[in-house]
């Protein structure tokens, strides 16, 4: 972005406390523009920006507009908007009626990335923990990186690190329809699956989404693990978890446990290295292996890559271990989508296997599950039941809707029924606060307790140290 455009423009967020709105707030703020901002609740990203200099509301109202426009009325105000904030939202109607300019957030960050040679990470699942190891190891190996990602990096401890640096690693998302609008330099696409059928029909279209991004990517990077990616991109340019047979970048694993990953790196097809990855998991091993891959194609000596592996971590709630109440392990996971259950649960499933090996008694599987969205529950009822039935103890909370209508008054119960009929040992709980109220009843101790849900579910840890405190 023009730097002297800077005393000139003032942007104001409507909604700025999500995790990807805030990220870009703070870009800008970084930047040199002023910024303000509105949200219903106050979160840590809200109180960060505020502590950046940017104006917080805490409401939104006609009124806070009113404010703005007044304030600045000596700059080019942009609203930003996700697609999170539907049209009756007051701040938005106002700014209609006022014909004030209004952008999504998907505007500012493919303008931002224009300033950068960009590598944008795209993908149904493992978007933010791909861009978390990419941004790690240009980091730590280039000291000449910006990310702008959906989650905390733990090297930056922010969703945002942006410098004048020559690298930015920017998370772009699929859900909306919004990835036709992002040009990078090198485009990275982990895995597609059918998801957000909220505002895709069909897998075509999601296909058809990815397409496009493929199109405005200068280098297109890709998983050959994937079969729906493999099938329908061609790229010079793809990582493999499987095989090093005419594959550019392959880590195959001969070592895994709860601890790390030990596997043989391959580059067109000639063994390099035995690398040996601090993170367990198998989808996280395809993540690291691209962030290998994007690192390689920028011209990162592979040395300099090997040296600082051994850095990289989760982001949070990626299998986020919280704590232990009463011999209760307890970790916090984004997964929302069946396969991000099902990888979820394997990784669980590892640790307890590695820990029975030295205990006498079984250790349970707890899975804690918040559905997120009516239509995603409704699309992947069958889905959702079969991974949750593979826990040894299954508790479902009613479903977060984020802000999406439910006109055939859809439930948890259309999941736990299905449940019941593969695992008897599933119940129906509202919410969390009566999950920590009866949380001894519930669980035993040994307990590996897998809490899942992109919703309001990573609450439940600093809920259920209120109630033991």
């Amino acid at each position: 972005m023009d730097k002297n455009l800077i005393p000139k423009y003032h942007f104001h967020f409507i909604g700025v406390g999500g995790i990807g709105m805030s990220a870009v707030a703070i870009g800008l703020l970084k930047k040199g523009y002023s910024i303000s901002g509105s949200d219903l609740v106050k979160n840590n990203e809200t109180n960060k920006l505020e502590k950046l200099g940017a104006i917080i509301f805490n409401s939104q109202i006609g009124q806070n507009i009113e404010f703005i426009t007044s304030k600045y009325n000596n700059k080019l105000i942009n609203f930003v908007v996700s697609t999170a904030i539907k049209p009756a939202n007051e701040e938005l109607m106002y700014c209609r009626e006022k014909n004030y300019t209004v952008k999504h957030r998907s505007d500012i960050l493919a303008l931002l990335m224009q300033s950068y040679t960009s590598l944008a990470v795209a993908g149904s699942h493992g978007k933010t923990s791909t861009s978390t190891f990419l941004s790690t190891l240009l980091e730590l190996c280039t000291h000449n990186s910006s990310s702008i990602t959906g989650g905390i990096i733990p090297i930056y401890n922010s969703n945002c690190h942006l410098e004048n640096t020559k690298f930015l690693v920017a998370e772009v998302d699929e859900s909306d329809g919004t990835l036709i609008k992002y040009k990078s330099d090198i485009g990275i696409i982990n895995n597609i699956d059918f998801d957000h059928c909220d505002h895709f029909s069909d897998l075509r279209e999601v296909v058809s989404s990815f397409k496009n991004f493929a199109t405005n990517s200068k280098k297109l990077l890709i998983n050959f693990d994937c079969e729906i990616t493999r099938n329908n991109f061609y790229s010079a340019h793809k990582w493999s978890n499987t095989t090093h047979i005419n594959i550019a970048y392959a880590l195959i694993p001969t070592e895994i446990n709860k601890i790390h990953t030990i596997g043989k790196y391959y580059e067109n097809g000639n063994f390099i290295s035995s690398i040996k990855i601090p993170i367990p998991g198998l989808h996280n091993l395809s993540n690291i292996t691209a962030a290998i891959a994007a690192s390689r194609m920028i011209g990162i000596n592979f040395l300099e890559i090997k040296k600082n592996i051994k850095y990289l971590k989760l982001p949070k709630k990626r299998f986020e271990f919280r704590g232990q109440i009463n011999e209760r392990n307890l970790y916090d996971d984004y997964a929302h989508h069946p396969n991000e259950i099902k990888e979820t649960i394997k990784l669980g499933r590892l640790f307890i296997k590695q820990k029975n090996n030295n205990e006498l008694h079984k250790n349970r599987l707890v899975a804690i599950f918040q559905p997120h969205r009516y239509s995603r529950a409704k699309q992947f009822t069958r889905e959702f039941a079969e991974e949750l039935s593979k826990a040894d103890v299954i508790y479902v909370t009613s479903i977060y809707g984020a802000g999406e209508g439910n006109p055939e008054k859809i439930t948890s119960k259309i999941i736990t029924d299905l449940i019941y009929k593969q695992n008897k040992n599933v119940s129906y709980i509202n919410n969390y606060h009566e999950i920590s109220k009866n949380f001894y009843e519930l669980t035993q101790k040994g307990d590996l307790i897998l809490n899942m849900g992109a919703g309001d579910c990573h609450d439940f840890w600093s809920i259920l140290n209120r109630k033991n405190n």
